[in-house]
Order: C-alpha cells, then sequence, then structure tokens
C-alpha cells in the first residue's frame, strides 16, 4: 500500500485529491495545523473526514513535517499548503512569504535530510506567470509575477526545481490555472459569485459588489486537475507541467452563466466597487496543456458552464439550509 502526506489537505484540492487517493488504495494522512474553527468540512462534505489519518503540524514548522514523515513513512509527499488568497497577500506579504514560500523549502529540506526516495509534488500557479510574455502560457513561458503571493510561489517553484537538480530528488511541480468546486472559499470570484447568485435568487441579497470583471481566467474543475498532480507523480522522470483548459472567459461571462442558470440577468445586479481591484492586475491567463496531454495522458473533462451550475446549485442548497 502507498502511503501519501498530504499538506493543505482540508483545502480544496486537498480534500479532492484525498479523496482520489483512497479511491487508488492508498493510505492517506494530512498536515494540518491546529485552528479553533472546523476547517475539515470539506472532508467532511466529501464524506472522507473518517478515511484520512490528520497529524498536527504546519508547513512553516519543519519540525513538525519531519516527524510526521518519520511517524507515516510517506511514498508520496504532496505539498498544496498555501495563503492562496491572491487579495490578502498584499495584506500579509511576509505570513504569504513565509507559507507559501519558505514552506516549500521546509518540505523539501525535510525529505532531503530524511529520505529521497519520497516523491514530492509541488503546487505551483499561473500567477507566476503575471504580466503575460506569451498569449498562451507554456512551462517554458517566462514568468512575471505581479503580486506577494505569485513572487511566493515563484520562490517554491524554483526551489523545487533546484532540490530535483541539485539532490537527484523526485520533485514535480504542477502549473495549475485557476480551477474551482463547490469546495472553493468563499473569498474567491467564482464562489463569491455563486453564492451570490444563490442568495440572491432565495432573497437573502440584493447586489453582488466585484472589482474588474473584464479580467480574463482559464478555469477548470478542481476534481479533473487532482488527477494530473497524481499523474505527475507515477511518471519514471519528474518534470513540471502545466495545467489548465486551454480556453479563457471573463469574469462578465462567469457572471452570466452563473445568474442565468437560475434565470436571472446579471446586469441587474452585479456592481461594479473600485475597491476590490487589485493593486497590480493580471489581466489575462491562457494555459498550454498540451504538455501534459501527452505526457500524463491528461486532459480537463469539465467544461466551465457545467463547473458553474454545479457550484450554483450546491450554494443553492447550502442557502436553503440556513433558513
Amino acid at each position: 500500500m502507498k502511503t501519501a502526506l498530504i499538506t493543505g489537505i482540508t483545502g480544496q484540492d486537498g480534500a479532492y485529491l484525498a479523496q482520489l487517493l483512497l479511491e487508488k488504495g492508498y493510505k492517506v494522512c494530512g498536515l494540518a495545523p491546529r485552528r479553533s474553527t472546523n476547517v475539515n468540512w470539506r472532508l467532511q462534505y466529501l464524506g472522507i473526514e473518517n478515511e484520512v489519518e490528520l497529524l498536527d503540524g504546519d508547513i512553516t514548522d519543519i519540525s513538525s513535517i519531519t516527524r510526521s514523515i518519520n511517524k507515516v513513512k510517506p511514498t508520496e509527499f504532496y505539498n498544496l499548503a498555501a495563503q492562496s488568497f491572491v487579495g490578502s497577500s498584499w495584506e500579509q506579504p511576509i505570513t504569504t512569504s513565509q507559507v507559501t514560500g519558505m514552506g516549500v523549502l521546509n518540505a523539501l529540506e525535510a525529505i532531503r535530510q530524511n529520505d529521497t526516495t519520497i516523491k514530492f509534488y509541488q503546487a505551483s500557479t499561473s500567477e507566476m506567470f503575471g504580466l503575460i510574455q506569451e498569449d498562451k502560457q507554456s512551462e517554458s513561458t517566462p514568468f512575471y509575477p505581479r503580486s506577494p503571493y505569485g513572487v511566493a510561489k515563484l520562490y517554491g517553484h524554483w526551489m523545487t526545481v533546484n532540490y530535483r537538480e541539485s539532490f537527484n530528488m523526485f520533485c514535480s511541480s504542477g502549473i495549475l490555472f485557476n480551477h474551482e468546486s463547490p469546495l472553493r472559499g468563499i473569498e474567491f470570484v467564482t464562489r463569491k459569485v455563486t453564492d451570490a447568485v444563490a442568495r440572491i435568487k432565495l432573497g437573502k441579497q440584493n447586489e453582488l459588489r466585484l472589482g474588474n470583471i473584464d479580467s480574463k481566467r482559464d478555469w477548470g474543475f478542481a476534481g479533473d486537475y487532482v488527477k494530473a498532480m497524481w499523474l505527475m507523480l507515477q511518471q519514471d522522470t519528474p518534470d513540471d507541467y502545466v495545467v489548465a483548459t486551454g480556453e479563457t472567459t471573463t469574469v462578465r461571462d462567469m457572471c452570466k452563466i452563473a445568474f442565468e442558470h437560475v434565470g436571472l440577468h446579471y446586469e441587474n445586479y452585479v456592481v461594479i466597487d473600485p475597491k476590490f481591484y487589485r493593486p497590480a492586475e493580471v489581466d489575462i491567463l491562457l494555459g498550454d496543456p498540451s504538455k501534459a496531454k501527452k505526457n500524463l495522458g491528461w486532459e480537463a473533462s469539465t467544461k466551465l458552464d457545467s463547473l458553474i451550475k454545479m457550484m450554483v446549485e450546491a450554494d443553492l442548497k447550502r442557502v436553503e439550509m440556513e433558513q
């Protein structure tokens, strides 16, 4: 039986990845810092909370990573832990750097010092491309991050490459473009939209305030994307892969899909609020997943229209349960 250790297991990607690995017969363990609120709701949503082993620890504390490695002896290590909300990274640049950047180094160094046979996956991000240098971003596109989050992720990405090349470790990075689901945090724009649509439809909210609705993103389903993570660690050699749909859509059109699903017109409810504009905007992201398709046999299977409708339906059920 293979054993996987996942940091960020209580997040969107961590929960879907845990579910996938359990289905494949893995023993699944997660590094989970103690919190005063319930952070296990995603694991509960998927019905797997009692099937995973949660270990006390934090990505910023290398000693807890080392203890966890020595305790569960993982064959695969998936580093998904991060301060992952781009907007907050300007308000918390130091915390973002410590968690999203230095946390990667802590994981890599713990593996190097204890067991270099462990296969390592790093969750990189399309935000590293930032001010895009090519119309469609691939593994060879130059990086130009536009937020403290993007900068911190780029540090972690290059550290992963460096440990692979310096210590002959199996380290792969997935450069994931935006991926969403009913488990997405409410602070992210897709979930902010679908939650608002549900509340407006049910008479609990009157408007939706957003920033730049003409920015474009390459949105996919998180449940599809975790399959690519797993596939990267099943290869004979480690490498870096862009994981994306290859299609880009404006926030405006995403809103249109969500509101039309419940019979409403977005223009009657969306209010542009300058306070939601980023200090440095990323106007468009569009991934080229051809390498992942060729080498991993992976491609996105969920279209944006289906994804947004799935999220609206989940939020309608959530809001109805609040009544």
